[in-house]
């Protein structure tokens, strides 16, 4: 996993230091969830790491190094599991279906990580920002070239892709303001069933046809 945890031989597996990194990472993301960004202190996420404030600081110089390390882990994680499915060759839709039951099945294990993506980006320094939007841009462009991938083999309709993966982002980025994780449902039978209304859409066969006579 590339993340600003760490920055090791990852052939070597993570040191020491990464895992202690890491593990800051995710409880900070626990309490920039249920506290906001903002409200979270240096010295309150090393009373729940564990750890003195001086030790955190060897670590991170600030928080917002922590925030980097967040999104950094939230976006490899996307990347390195659709580079994966395209490595497999899988088809436009299961590219499609993995990517969704991707980000429902993280609201499940990273909760916090989901809620500080989408609601923490413009806290991140310029620099920083930058950089995490060209890793936005190419997953967004993964799910854009499945979908034209899709509709040039025929699976797909003849859509429009730009708005087809915009659609496809809405559905899930903004799924964790309703989620609950622990709640017992089962976060990739929810994204089987967002995407199906991605790729079937809610008109019945039979209006379908019906719409194409008239």
């Amino acid at each position: 996993m590339r993340t600003a945890a760490g920055h090791g031989d990852r052939t070597a597996g993570p040191s020491a230091a990464d895992r202690r990194r890491a593990k800051v990472i995710s409880l900070a993301a626990r309490l920039f969830d249920q506290h906001g960004y903002a409200s979270v202190s240096m010295e309150q996420i090393a009373s729940a790491a564990d750890i003195a404030k001086p030790t955190l600081y060897h670590y991170f110089r600030g928080k917002d190094e922590i925030l980097r390390g967040i999104h950094e882990t939230f976006i490899d994680l996307l990347l390195d599991r659709q580079d994966e499915r395209l490595r497999l060759g899988l088809s436009p839709a299961d590219l499609l279906l993995g990517a969704m039951t991707d980000v429902f099945g993280l609201m499940e294990t990273h909760r916090g990580h989901v809620r500080v993506f989408f609601e923490h980006h413009r806290e991140l320094p310029p620099a920083v920002r930058e950089e995490i939007r060209l890793k936005r841009d190419r997953y967004q462009e993964q799910i854009r070239a499945a979908i034209t991938a899709g509709v040039e083999a025929g699976q797909f309709r003849d859509v429009d892709a730009d708005a087809a993966t915009l659609a496809v982002f809405g559905i899930c980025n903004w799924a964790y303001q309703w989620w609950r994780p622990g709640s017992g449902a089962d976060p990739a039978l929810t994204a089987q069933k967002m995407w199906d209304l991605v790729i079937r859409g809610l008109a019945s066969p039979e209006s379908r046809s019906t719409a194409g006579r008239s």
